[in-house]
Parts: C-alpha cells; sequence; structure tokens
C-alpha cells in the first residue's frame, strides 16, 4: 500500500513539475469584475464538491481522468468557476502529462495571473483565473511548441464552449 501510495504521489509531481525560473510572476492582482468576489460559502453553493477541491482549495485532480485531457473539439476552454475566456482548442496539446496543457492563454496575460508557489517541496508557479482568483493548475517551460510553455491545467476547473457550425 505505501509502495502504491509513493509511486501516485511520484507520478504527480513528475507529470506536472518543470523549471519555473523564467516565469513571468503577477506581483499585484489587476482588476477583478466584484461579482466574483463570493464568499467561501456562496462559492460551495455555486460549485460541486470536485471544482470546490480544486478551484477554491487549490487541489489538484488525478492524472489521465479529466473530460478534457484528450479533447481536442474546437471551441473556448471558460473558468468553470465564472466563465472568464481562458484558451482556444488552438491552443491545446497533447503532453502526456494526464491534464490537459495549452501553450499560451487568451489575451496578453491579464486573464490569468501567475503566482510563485513553494508547496510540496518544490517551486512552481501556479495559475488561477484572473476574475475570480479559481485555482486552474500550474505553468512549466518545458512545453514542446513555439512558445515553450505548458499551462498543466486541471480539467475540473475549467469548461468547454464548442465552436458554433
Amino acid at each position: 500500500m505505501k509502495l502504491t501510495l509513493i509511486t501516485f504521489a511520484s507520478l504527480i509531481l513528475s507529470g506536472c513539475s518543470g523549471q519555473t525560473d523564467k516565469m513571468p510572476q503577477t506581483s499585484t492582482p489587476k482588476t477583478m469584475d466584484t461579482n466574483y468576489n463570493k464568499t467561501e460559502d456562496e462559492w460551495k453553493k455555486t460549485l460541486n464538491s470536485e471544482q470546490y477541491y480544486v478551484l477554491r482549495e487549490k487541489g489538484t485532480e488525478r492524472p489521465f481522468t479529466g473530460k478534457y485531457n484528450l479533447h481536442f473539439e474546437k471551441g473556448i476552454y471558460t473558468c468553470a468557476g465564472c466563465g472568464y475566456e481562458l484558451f482556444t482548442d488552438k491552443q491545446k496539446f497533447e503532453s502526456q502529462c494526464g491534464w490537459p496543457s495549452f501553450d499560451s492563454e487568451i489575451g496578453n496575460g491579464e486573464r490569468i495571473k501567475k503566482i510563485k508557489d513553494k508547496t510540496l517541496g518544490m517551486e512552481r508557479t501556479e495559475i488561477v483565473c484572473a476574475r475570480c482568483n479559481g485555482h486552474l493548475g500550474h505553468i512549466f517551460d518545458d512545453g514542446p511548441t513555439k512558445t515553450g510553455m505548458r499551462y498543466c491545467i486541471n480539467s475540473i476547473s475549467i469548461d468547454f464552449e464548442a465552436e458554433k457550425k
């Protein structure tokens, strides 16, 4: 049992690990829509328990279990907490890390805040929705595309709006 837990923990840490010394850090929050300044009780009423765990308590879903991991339809990925548009299908790629991965975000850095994260004995860059502060995942500078970035996102923290045909 201990070996299984250790193996699982190693898988999670290796799937979302990477060098973060080149990451831009957001030092001050950007202006937020005040409609999303909810109390934790309000968030508990709005989100299901799994969404609350990831978006509000900074949890992580198990790798290879999220519905958007191998999802490649045309459309827009939005924050599951507030509906803010975060990524397009053109920014998504298969990273084989077990979580949906994107190489950039919509806009010029105003939709996602980057926060230094020193939990779990490593230094990473956490990413949160700039509108509602919902935890999305982490960003790494080991991506295979020309941006060199890998936004490693929890499926439960995003929704998808299919492109209208």
